[in-house]
């Protein structure tokens, strides 16, 4: 089992974080950095498979700051030698998907095929709506999924149509593309060039340009793998299904799992795809692991007052609680395994509002007598 880690992009403690505008803190935010890279490297040091990340803007507040996924991607890269980096993910709203395509790419060749890259539909509405790609896009939240009102279905519907302008992209020297809320190359486009006509292709006799390429292609062929980063919805599972990805499931229902994965495999057989079991989704959690009972339950009071009170308002649960002794945390993850069936560990960490010994102890104490004994 590959067992990958994910940061929270928090910038500070508890207390600095609740003292106001901790994001803008120049101090913080060097600290921050320099204990991302100091995790990154000890990860890569103790065996783990990856480390991910997320995407969000304008968070003056600290809690999420992580506002560039290929920058970012490109800082844990320079600071790990055999980590996968997965950027968990693109918010495909707020991008121009050829631009997104191009950047990747770029970013699998700089890392020379350690990444893997997730696309996302964002949740966050002050700044999805500041940044969005198309004009009148927000943000989405189980709260409008579940109404499925139409903010939710125009976000889904940019966020799918985008997901395959990317993939097409990736895998055509040149194409044109005309759906929704995207057209490429824009109709009535007209550039001529001699080299155009000699070294290139999409540009007629003209000077018409009829379909476009990035450049580079993906480092990997046919391009990096794709992460449906966290997954909660039945019909996000069955489009990840049919498009080649990969969620990330950290619901802490079992029984609410074991159905997406079934579901999963059952609309990708249908669309022509056989994905054994265990590639059909990664599944992960919230990591707390300590031998000190006292020193645990410092833990998950950190974790639940991050996830309560920075995601309860977005109307996010949970993630799965995998906390305890290592005993009790191996039991946790052989058990959903043996439910499950999966390969891939994907595991929260308190990066950030936790000490950086906090950190450091539960990465070395879960690789030394956890990591050991899973499948």
């Amino acid at each position: 089992m590959d067992v990958h880690l994910i940061q929270a992009g928090a910038v500070g403690r508890k207390e600095e974080l609740l003292s106001g505008m901790a994001g803008q803190r120049r101090d913080l935010f060097q600290r921050y950095l320099d204990e991302v890279r100091g995790f990154v490297r000890l990860a890569d040091e103790l065996g783990y498979a990856g480390y991910g990340h997320n995407e969000h803007h304008l968070q003056i507040e600290g809690f999420e700051a992580t506002n560039h996924p290929g920058m970012f991607s490109q800082f844990i890269g320079n600071n790990s030698t055999r980590l996968r980096v997965n950027t968990l993910g693109y918010v495909a709203p707020t991008h121009n998907p050829v631009r997104a395509a191009e950047e990747i790419a770029m970013l699998d060749h700089m890392l020379q095929g350690r990444l893997a890259v997730g696309f996302v539909r964002g949740y966050q509405d002050r700044w999805v709506a500041n940044y969005a790609a198309v004009p009148g896009a927000r943000a989405t939240t189980p709260d409008n999924a579940r109404r499925k009102d139409e903010q939710d279905a125009i976000n889904r519907s940019i966020f799918e149509e985008s997901v395959r302008i990317v993939k097409e992209a990736w895998t055509s020297a040149t194409f044109s593309f005309e759906g929704e809320y995207w057209t490429f190359p824009p109709k009535d486009l007209y550039q001529k060039h001699p080299i155009y006509d000699d070294c290139g292709a999409g540009v007629d006799t003209d000077g018409h340009v009829t379909q476009i390429g990035i450049a580079p292609h993906p480092f990997q062929d046919p391009h990096p793998p794709l992460y449906g980063a966290f997954a909660h919805s039945l019909r996000t599972v069955k489009f990840w299904a049919r498009e080649g990805g990969k969620p990330i499931v950290l619901a802490n229902d079992l029984d609410f799992a074991d159905m997406l994965w079934n579901a999963y495999a059952a609309e990708a057989e249908a669309s022509g795809r056989d994905v054994p079991r265990e590639e059909v989704a990664a599944w992960g959690g919230l990591l707390a692991v300590s031998e000190d009972r006292e020193a645990l339950d410092r833990q998950i009071e950190q974790h639940w007052w991050y996830y309560d009170d920075w995601f309860g308002p977005f109307s996010q649960a949970r993630p799965m609680p995998i906390m305890g002794t290592p005993d009790e945390v191996t039991r946790i993850i052989t058990d959903a395994h043996a439910r499950l069936g999966f390969n891939e560990l994907h595991l929260l960490i308190g990066q950030g509002y936790q000490e950086r010994e906090v950190v450091e102890h539960n990465l070395r104490l879960f690789a030394e007598k956890v990591m050991p004994r899973l499948p």
